[in-house]
């Protein structure tokens, strides 16, 4: 239970921190922190316009959408605390609820008739299909160095050796380009753009409004949350007290927050024909990980 609690706990703050970030990065005052949770808050209490020719799909999607990444969440160990949900081959469902999430937008986005939205789309099928494949060879990694088949044993790597150390940088850094992709932000995407042409997750949602958006919006907060904590759980040794292990967590989500905010303040986002290159570069060093990884195991 204490995973899920700092999982959602973060989840509420982690957008705020990396626009709050990029406010101070440019010298602008910028809006607080909670302020997410804000416009949040003011789209659960407004209405729903749906298209004309819109299916049950469109009304269906935010659930399921959500639904997912919170299962998913079930199953996040957070620094050394264990999840509501554990047993062997649960990386499997997990890799396929943030699976289930992106398709369900998929198809939501064509139910709409729209051919922004069908672009959209077709873009956000191409980087999944390119990153889902990093996400499996990581895990695959992970289990040939812990001999452990569960998230919470995967994750939980003991940092009191150098070689775990720098694997924990390492599994760190694929993570990270990950969250990048999965919840498009740059390089990837970029959230501010309002250019249907080059927009990929905003011109999904352009139809969707009020409790839907809402509910889209904490599914981003939630997908922050989730990989910020394994993040945490590969980094954070699992034999210090609880109490040092939650500062370390909040510290370590912060600066995860900081990085990324000052990443898309001096960083550009990648042409459309450049982001498979770099989807498969993150492919290409996850699959170096576990190759170095599978040698040393069998040599040493």
């Amino acid at each position: 239970m204490v995973a899920l609690v700092l999982v959602i706990i973060t989840s509420f703050v982690f957008t705020g921190l990396i626009i709050r970030t990029k406010s101070i990065v440019s010298g602008r005052k910028g809006p607080g922190i909670f302020q997410p949770v804000k416009n949040v808050w003011v789209l659960l209490n407004k209405g729903i316009v749906y298209s004309g020719i819109s299916g049950p799909i469109t009304r269906m999607a935010p659930v399921v959408v959500l639904a997912s990444i919170v299962v998913a969440s079930l199953m996040v160990p957070v620094a050394g605390f264990k999840p509501l949900i554990s047993f062997n081959g649960d990386f499997i469902l997990f890799a396929y609820l943030l699976a289930l999430s992106r398709f369900m937008m998929i198809i939501a986005a064509f139910d709409t008739g729209s051919s922004f939205e069908g672009m959209g789309a077709s873009r956000e099928a191409l980087y999944g299909m390119l990153l889902e494949p990093a996400i499996f060879v990581l895990i695959a990694g992970l289990v040939v160095l812990t001999g452990k088949f569960s998230m919470s044993a995967l994750f939980s790597l003991p940092v009191d050796t150098g070689n775990n150390l720098i694997y924990g940088i390492i599994i760190s850094y694929i993570i990270g380009n990950i969250t990048l992709v999965e919840n498009s932000r740059v390089p990837v995407d970029d959230p501010k753009t309002h250019l249907e042409l080059t927009m990929i997750h905003e011109v999904m949602v352009l139809d969707t409004s009020g409790f839907n958006l809402a509910l889209i919006q904490l599914t981003s907060f939630l997908k922050f949350a989730v990989f910020g904590g394994l993040i945490a759980s590969t980094i954070i040794p699992n034999n210090l007290p609880a109490a040092w292990r939650l500062i370390l967590f909040f510290i370590v989500q912060a600066l995860f927050g900081i990085i990324i905010g000052i990443v898309e303040s001096f960083r550009t986002r990648f042409r459309m024909n450049r982001n498979q290159q770099y989807i498969l570069t993150v492919t290409l060093i996850s699959m170096i990980f576990f190759v170095v990884i599978f040698f040393s195991k069998n040599i040493f």
